[in-house]
C-alpha cells in the first residue's frame, strides 16, 4: 500500500459524501432556509452575535474544532495498523461527523444560538437539560485543561514556539480591527498572513538574543499564561480577537496539511505498517485495550467529537450569516478536519513500525517488544534531540512529517527546522481550540447559573460575562498548574464520545420534531447507536480492566466513580429522549411543526 492511493481515495469519498449526503441533510432533513434571518442577524450585538462572512466563520470553526484530536488520536490508533484507523475515520466522519455537527448547529441556531445544555432542556425537559449541563462543564473543564498541556510540552524551553504563537496575538487584533473598519476581507487576509508568516519565520532568528531568553519559558509560567489569554478571547468581542485568530490560524492549519498532501504526491512514500498488528486483541504498549471500542475512542476529533458541540452550539451558532452556511462550515468543515486526521495517519503508519513504537513506549517497554530501531538513530542526529520515549504522539507526527518533507532533494538537509516548525504548528493548532473552547464554557457557566441569578442568562451583560470567563478559565487553569488533570485525562476520551452521544441524542429530536419524514431521524439514531454502545463498554472496559485493577498502573478509584457518574448521565439523557421520542411519534402537534418548519 502507498500514501498516495489512501490520499486519492478518501478526498474522492469525502467529496462525493458533501455533494450527495451533505446537500440531502441541508435540503430535505433540515429544510434550510435562507429567507429566515439566522439569530446572528436578530440579536446582532456586536459583541457575540456577528453576521460573519461564510469562509471567515469556516475559518473560526474549523480551527476551533482541530485541536489535538485529530493529530494525536490516529497517530496513537496506529498501533493496531493503518487499516481500523482509515475506516473509522472515512465511516465514522461520513455517516457520524459530519451530521452530528450539522445537526447539533441547526439545533442551536433554531434556539437563537443557546448552548446544547438548554436545547436539550427545551427538547428533552428539566431532568435531561440539567444533566446535559453538568456533563458539559465536566467535560469541557477536562478537555481545555488537557489540551493546554499538549501545549506547555510544545512550548516549554521553546522561545521560537512561543515568539511564533504569541505574535498571533496582535496580529490577530490588528486583522479583526481592519476588517471592521474597511470590510475588505481579501486586504485583510492577505496582510494578516503576510504578517503570520513573518512571525513564523523570525522565529529562529531571535533564539539566544534577550528577547528569546525572555520567551524562554518553564511549564509553570506557561501555565499562568495560557489561562490569562483565555480570559481575554473569551471576554473581548468575538471580532476583535477569538474570530480573527482563529481564521488566520485555519491558513496554517489548512495549508501545511496541503503541503504534507503535496509532498505525499511527490515522495508517495510506501506504508510501512502492516493493515493489522497483532495488538487488535488487545495488550499493545500503548493502548491496552482492543481495537474495539478502542478505535473509536482514541480517535475523536477527525471522525465524531463531542467538543464539536461545544463550539456547535457556542461561538458559531452566534455568527452564521446564512442558513445554508450550515452545510459548508458544520457538514463541510468536519470533512476537512477528517482529512487533517487521515494526513496524521499516514504521517505515523509512514516511519518504520520500530521506529514508531520506540517513539511512543518507554524504553523498558519497548524492550519487550523485541523490535530493532530502523531510521530513528539517524532522524534523532538530523534533528538533534533524542526521540526515544516521547509518548503522546505529538512528537511522532513532528518527525513523520519530517520524515516526508525531507524525502524531497530541496528540503534534505533541514530536518531540524521543519521539526519545530511543525511543533510550533501543533501549538497553534490546538491553542485556537483552547481560547474558543473557553468562550463556550462561559456560555455554559451563564447558562447554568443564569438559572439561579436571571441576568447571568445575558451574554451583553458585562459582569456576567468576566465573571464566568474567570471561573471558566481558573477551573482549567487551576488543573493545568496544579497537574491534577493527569490522573483524569484518561477519562477524556470516553467523555468525549459520551459528549457526541448527547449531540446526536438531540439533533434526531429536533428531526424527528421537524422533518418531513420521520425515517429521516435515522440519519441520526444510526450513528448514536453505534457510539452509545461503543462509549459503555469502554466505560464498563475501563472500570473493570483499570481503574479498579490494582496490578494495573492505571489503578485510580477516582476515576472509576468518574466514569460512573459520566456513564450515569448519559444513561438518564437516553431514558428520556426515548420517553419524548415516543411522546412525539404520534402527536398531530409533530405533523403541523414538520409544515411549518
Amino acid at each position: 500500500m502507498n500514501a498516495v492511493t489512501i490520499v486519492i481515495g478518501s478526498i474522492c469519498i469525502l467529496m462525493i459524501a458533501y455533494r450527495l449526503y451533505g446537500t440531502f441533510m441541508a435540503v430535505k432533513v433540515m429544510k434550510l432556509n435562507d429567507k429566515k434571518p439566522t439569530p446572528a442577524h436578530e440579536l446582532n450585538d456586536g459583541k457575540d452575535y456577528v453576521p460573519t462572512n461564510k469562509w471567515v466563520s469556516f475559518g473560526h470553526h474549523f480551527a476551533a474544532i482541530a485541536a489535538a484530536g485529530p493529530l494525536v488520536g490516529p497517530i496513537l490508533a496506529a498501533q493496531f495498523g493503518y487499516l481500523p484507523g482509515l475506516l473509522w475515520l472515512l465511516i465514522g466522519a461520513v455517516i457520524g461527523g459530519a451530521v452530528h455537527d450539522a445537526v447539533v448547529l441547526f439545533a442551536s441556531m433554531r434556539k437563537k444560538g443557546k448552548s446544547l445544555s438548554e436545547v436539550a432542556k427545551d427538547e428533552l425537559g428539566p431532568v435531561a437539560g440539567f444533566c446535559t449541563g453538568l456533563a458539559m462543564l465536566f467535560i469541557i473543564t477536562i478537555t481545555m485543561a488537557g489540551l493546554s498541556m499538549v501545549v506547555l510540552h510544545a512550548l516549554e524551553h521553546n522561545p521560537w514556539g512561543t515568539f511564533a504563537v504569541g505574535i498571533t496575538i496582535p496580529i490577530a487584533m490588528g486583522v479583526g480591527i481592519f476588517y471592521k473598519k474597511t470590510g475588505n476581507l481579501k486586504l485583510t487576509s492577505t496582510v494578516g498572513f503576510i504578517l503570520l508568516m513573518f512571525g513564523v519565520f523570525m522565529g529562529p532568528q531571535i533564539q539566544g538574543t534577550a528577547l528569546g531568553d525572555w520567551l524562554t519559558l518553564d511549564s509553570k509560567t506557561l501555565a499562568i499564561i495560557l489561562p490569562i489569554y483565555a480570559f481575554f478571547a473569551a471576554a473581548l468581542p468575538v471580532w476583535l480577537l477569538l474570530a480573527p485568530r482563529d481564521y488566520l490560524s485555519s491558513f496554517m492549519k489548512i495549508g501545511v496539511f496541503i503541503a504534507l498532501i503535496v509532498g505525499v504526491f511527490i515522495i508517495n512514500p510506501s506504508i510501512e505498517f502492516p493493515a493489522f498488528t497483532k495488538f487488535i486483541d488487545g495488550g499493545g504498549p500503548i493502548l491496552a485495550g482492543p481495537v474495539w471500542p478502542f478505535i473509536s475512542i482514541t480517535i475523536a476529533c477527525g471522525a465524531i467529537s463531542g467538543f464539536h458541540a461545544f463550539v456547535g452550539s457556542g461561538t458559531t451558532p452566534k455568527m452564521l450569516d446564512k442558513w445554508s452556511d450550515i452545510k459548508v462550515v458544520g457538514f463541510g468543515g468536519m470533512l476537512v478536519e477528517c482529512l487533517v486526521a487521515i494526513m496524521a495517519l499516514i504521517a505515523a503508519t509512514a516511519l518504520q513500525p520500530a521506529d514508531y513504537f520506540a517513539i511512543n513506549s518507554t524504553p523498558e517497554v519497548f524492550k519487550t517488544l523485541g523490535m530493532d530501531v530502523v531510521h530513528l538513530p539517524e532522524l534523532s542526529r538530523e534533528i538533534g534531540l533524542d526521540l526515544e520515549g516521547r509518548t503522546g504522539g505529538a512528537v511522532t507526527l513532528a518527525v513523520g512529517m519530517t520524515y516526508i518533507f525531507t524525502e524531497i532533494p530541496w528540503f534534505a538537509k533541514l530536518s531540524a527546522y521543519f521539526f519545530q516548525f511543525v511543533i510550533m504548528f501543533e501549538a497553534v493548532f490546538i491553542l485556537t481550540a483552547i481560547d474558543a473552547g473557553t468562550r463556550v464554557a462561559r456560555y455554559l457557566i451563564q447558562d447554568f447559573f443564569g438559572d439561579y441569578y436571571k441576568p447571568m442568562k445575558k451574554t451583553d451583560w458585562v459582569p456576567g460575562s468576566i465573571i464566568a470567563s474567570a471561573l471558566a478559565c481558573f477551573m482549567w487553569g487551576y488543573l493545568l498548574y496544579s497537574g491534577d488533570i493527569g490522573s483524569v485525562w484518561a477519562l477524556f476520551g470516553v467523555s468525549n464520545q459520551l459528549m457526541a452521544s448527547i449531540g446526536l441524542i438531540v439533533g434526531a429530536t429536533v428531526i424527528l420534531k421537524m422533518a418531513d419524514k420521520r425515517r429521516y431521524m435515522l440519519t441520526c439514531l444510526i450513528p448514536l447507536a453505534y457510539l452509545f454502545v461503543t462509549v459503555n463498554y469502554a466505560g464498563y472496559w475501563m472500570v473493570k480492566n483499570v481503574y479498579l485493577n490494582p496490578a494495573n498502573p492505571g489503578y485510580n478509584v477516582l476515576n472509576a466513580i468518574l466514569s460512573v457518574i459520566m456513564l450515569t448521565l448519559g444513561l438518564v439523557i437516553m431514558v428520556a429522549a426515548v420517553k419524548k421520542w415516543a411522546e412525539m411519534w404520534n402527536s398531530p402537534n409533530r405533523q403541523l411543526e414538520a409544515k411549518s418548519a
